[in-house]
This record gives structure tokens, C-alpha cells and sequence, in this order.
């Protein structure tokens, strides 16, 4: 009931996860990311913990095909889960357990991993790949055309309802957390518009967190 991607940008080193689903708030449970470290999503009867324990192996220095082999042999009930792996050397891996929910699937590049359950078509993953490569820009507008390839490519079985994106860089916070965690309207459109008004603001928000004096305004009412 999920699809996602985790990738990195090879000019930036920014990591990135998007997400969506028929259930509500999976960003909250399903994207991790740590900036210098990696990207992970964790799906289909969603353990968030192999998420945190994916980035404390990437930080460890293991690569995303070690953390999916330990993943593997030290994780209970692994045959529902799947769980997508991108680490700092573009090194991708996908767990896709045989107990998957439904029609799921799997693609990878370097740079990135998508990976979907109960899905309309098997070959939503790859689409997602292909258009994350064919993309340019800032990561979130390559991720955000990704999870369009994948709606174009059949998406879910059944509509989805909530969509998120996690952004990381240099800091130790995400720089971008969007989230749509319901709506009966397209999650992903609604996600796109968000980060279409965030994105100009992304500096700012990191300037405001190092240096309160050169922020620029909030340019609201009461802001002096």
C-alpha cells in the first residue's frame, strides 16, 4: 500500500525520500534520511526502527548492501518488509520480503532505490527510476517528478491519501519535512504545491537556525 524512492544528489551529497499511500501520515513512519549518512525508506507492515537501525549501520561505515544483509539475518519478521537503502557513495539496495503485500515490485540506480507493495503495476518502481535520472534540478523537484512517474505508471492499486518528502544536507535537522497525511484529493499534487512554495524559502530557514541576525524577514504581519 506504499511506493517510494530514496535517493541522493551526486552534486550536493543531499539526501532525499518521497513517499505515498492509502494510509494516513506515512511520511511519519516510512521516510528516514541523515545528512552525510544516507537515505531509507522502511514499508509494508512498517517497522520504522529498521529505518533508525539502517542509518546507525550507513554511519557506522557499512554500505547499503551490508545494512540490507544485516538487515536480513538480525531483524524479526523480514518476509513482510521493505526497506530501500542509499549510501553516501550512491551505493543503492532494496529488501523486498516474499510476504509483500499484493503486487510489488523493485528497481535501483546508483543514487537511488524505489520500491513499491499493493501496486497497479509491477513496473512502477522503474518508472520511478528512469524519471528521477531523467530529472534535473534540485533533489526534491527530481523526487517529486518521480512519485508523478509513478502515478502515470499506475501507482497504487487503490487511491492514495497521504505523501510526504524528507529532505537532509549539512545540518543535523531536515532541511525540507512535507507532508500531505490525508487527503481525498491526489496527495502528490498536494505535495508538489507545498514544495513549490517551500522551496524558496529553504534557505532562509537554515540561515534563521545559524544566524538569527542575517535572516532575512518573515514578512508577516507583527514582524518588525
Amino acid at each position: 500500500m506504499t511506493f517510494s524512492i530514496a535517493a541522493r544528489c551526486a552534486t550536493t551529497g543531499m539526501f532525499g525520500v518521497a513517499v505515498s499511500s492509502s494510509s494516513p501520515a506515512v511520511a511519519a513512519r516510512c521516510a528516514h534520511a541523515r545528512a552525510g549518512i544516507g537515505a531509507v525508506a522502511s514499508q509494508n507492515v512498517t517497522d520504522p526502527s529498521l529505518g533508525t537501525r539502517a542509518l546507525d549501520l550507513l554511519g557506522l561505515g557499512a554500505s547499503a548492501e551490508q545494512v540490507i544483509g544485516v538487515l536480513r539475518g538480525a531483524s524479526a519478521h523480514m518476509a513482510f518488509r521493505q526497506v530501500l537503502v542509499v549510501d553516501a557513495q550512491g551505493g543503492s539496495a532494496i529488501h523486498s520480503g516474499p510476504r509483500a503485500l499484493g503486487t510489488w515490485a523493485e528497481a535501483r540506480a546508483e543514487n537511488v532505490a524505489c520500491g513499491g507493495n499493493m501496486l497497479a503495476d509491477p513496473g512502477v518502481p522503474q518508472a520511478m527510476v528512469d524519471a528521477f535520472g531523467a530529472a534535473t534540478g534540485p533533489l526534491g523537484d527530481r523526487l517529486i517528478a518521480a512519485m508523478r512517474a509513478a502515478l502515470a505508471a499506475g501507482g497504487e492499486a487503490g487511491p492514495v491519501h497521504s505523501a510526504g518528502m524528507m529532505l537532509v544536507r549539512e545540518v543535523s535537522w531536515p532541511v525540507a519535512d512535507l507532508r500531505i497525511d490525508w487527503t481525498e484529493d491526489c496527495p502528490i499534487a498536494g505535495l508538489a504545491a507545498l514544495w513549490e512554495r517551500y522551496r524558496p524559502q529553504l534557505e532562509d530557514y537554515v540561515t534563521r537556525a545559524r544566524d538569527p541576525s542575517a535572516a532575512p524577514s518573515y514578512g508577516v504581519p507583527g514582524d518588525l
